[in-house]
C-alpha cells in the first residue's frame, strides 16, 4: 500500500514536490515516444489525484512537451529528468514518475502498455504483468 505523502525531486535537486495523497496505479509504456524522450525501453508511472502534486521548489526549472494525440510530459530544464505527466484538459498533475520519487513509492506497476512498439534491443520480461498492444483505457479519478 502506497504512504499518504510522498516526497521527490528530479536528478540536480532543481525542482522538489510531494504528493499529498497515495499513488493510484502504476504501469510501464513502451511507445516509442517514451523510448526518445527518456532513452529507455520504458518509462513507469502512477497515477495521481487531482491537487494531489504540490511543488514545493524549482517550477521555474519546469517545461512540458505534448505529443501529439498525448498528455504533456513535465521535465526539469536543467537536468531534463522526466518529472510528471500533465492532464491536456485540466492542467493538473495525471501522473509521476515513479523513478522520482524518493525511496519505495508503495506502489508496483501493474501493466504494461503500447507494447507493440517495444524496444526489440530489450525484452520485455515475462513477469505476468498484464500487456496492452496500444494504450491502456485512461484512470481518472
Amino acid at each position: 500500500m502506497a504512504p499518504d505523502r510522498q516526497t521527490g525531486g528530479c536528478a540536480c535537486g532543481a525542482v522538489r514536490f510531494e504528493v499529498v495523497a497515495p499513488l493510484g496505479p502504476a504501469r510501464y509504456c513502451h511507445c516509442t515516444s517514451c523510448q526518445r524522450r527518456t532513452g529507455t525501453a520504458a518509462s513507469v508511472a502512477a497515477i495521481v489525484a487531482p491537487g494531489s502534486v504540490v511543488v514545493t521548489q524549482g517550477a521555474e526549472h519546469m517545461r512540458g512537451w505534448a505529443p501529439e494525440g498525448g498528455r504533456e510530459r513535465v521535465f526539469c530544464i536543467v537536468c531534463g529528468s522526466a518529472l510528471f505527466i500533465r492532464h491536456p484538459e485540466t492542467g493538473e498533475f495525471a501522473g509521476v514518475r515513479l523513478g522520482a520519487i524518493d525511496g519505495d513509492p508503495g506502489v508496483r506497476p501493474t501493466a504494461r502498455q503500447f507494447v507493440a512498439y517495444a524496444a526489440p534491443w530489450e525484452p520485455i520480461p515475462d513477469d505476468g504483468l498484464a500487456r496492452h498492444d496500444e494504450r491502456m483505457p485512461r484512470v481518472h479519478w
